[in-house]
């Protein structure tokens, strides 16, 4: 349903995407997860249509973006990060402008709009104009507003930033409900926990470049059993680098990620087990520990191995 080959957008000498393929199929959730800046808003505007590739191939449902971007555009729906509504028109009348701007009319659009209401639970807010509106509410009707085509491909592009954990839920039920009814649904966000929920399989994205990709178990299977290890004080460089490859010694996955003068990422199994020793290998070496963050194996946690920062740096 969803075909990206080989995608490139260059800003100057600035790859915002480079090289990036991937695909997904009807009634999926296909999540392109990475921190901000990654590249994610730009690959989802170039499959929109807003911008041209430099270089690579985008279908939708069978249509080429760029050769046939009219009929690609009408399988599609989006719902973008920045809001896309007329604060001062009714929230009905919001859903009707975009019904109408992808073909729907007389009563295909009235009983559309009247399901759509229901659904993003706003039916009693319909009159309501979205300026009157939460956070969560705008979301949800932003969200309705993308879908009120029944598009065949659905684009999120980070559709729960600033919203409520209770808009948040019912954001998250608005996503299933569009994949049980076959939708192919593009998911991008940087909160970890909320593609582990959504997505059937994913990409991470860093500097434009897709590092992992695959099923949550299959990207969570890379970890094995290692825990991310965050340590915060002060780490003297030799000396520090001694005491881990001495800890590497005794400890046989331990691994040294990312070391600075304030900071220290490890991943090993059963991290907690280690900590006394890990501590008294540093206070040996001249450092000392401030702050201990402890993860345990998840997408974070991958995240943190492939990349050496934290995902939302």
């Amino acid at each position: 349903m969803l075909v990206v080959e080989n995608l490139v957008k260059n800003y100057g000498e600035l790859a915002a995407v480079d090289d990036v393929s991937f695909e997904a199929g009807a009634g999926t959730v296909f999540g392109l997860l990475g921190p901000n800046g990654a590249g994610k808003s730009t690959a989802i505007n170039c499959i929109s249509g807003l911008l041209t590739p430099t270089a690579g191939r985008i279908a939708v449902n069978g249509h080429d973006v760029v050769k046939d971007g009219k009929a690609a555009r009408a399988s599609l729906g989006i719902v973008p990060q920045e809001l896309a509504l007329y604060e001062d028109l009714p929230a009905i009348e919001n859903l009707r402008y975009w019904g109408k701007a992808y073909g729907l009319r007389g009563k295909a659009l009235v009983d559309r709009v009247a399901t759509v209401l229901e659904t993003i639970g706003l039916a009693d807010r319909a009159k309501d104009v979205p300026k009157e509106f939460s956070g969560g509410m705008k979301r949800r009707l932003n969200f309705g507003c993308g879908v009120v085509h029944e598009p065949k491909v659905l684009l999120l592009d980070e559709p729960t930033v600033g919203v409520d954990p209770q808009s948040r839920a019912k954001l998250f039920e608005l996503v299933e409900a569009a994949r049980a009814g076959g939708a192919c649904v593009l998911y991008t966000t940087h909160y970890m926990e909320e593609a582990e929920r959504l997505c059937d399989s994913l990409a991470i994205i860093d500097h434009g470049r897709i590092i992992a990709e695959g099923t949550v178990a299959e990207l969570k299977s890379q970890l094995g059993a290692r825990d991310a290890l965050q340590l915060t004080g002060h780490f003297p460089a030799e000396a520090t680098d001694r005491a881990v490859e001495a800890l590497g010694a005794d400890i046989g996955d331990l691994e040294l990620l990312s070391r600075a003068e304030d900071s220290l990422l490890l991943t090993l199994s059963n991290a907690s087990r280690h900590l006394p020793g890990i501590f008294a290998a540093i206070s040996n070496a001249g450092g000392n520990v401030t702050e201990t963050s402890l993860r345990s194996p998840n997408l974070e946690t991958l995240f943190l191995l492939l990349t050496g920062k934290e995902l939302r740096e």
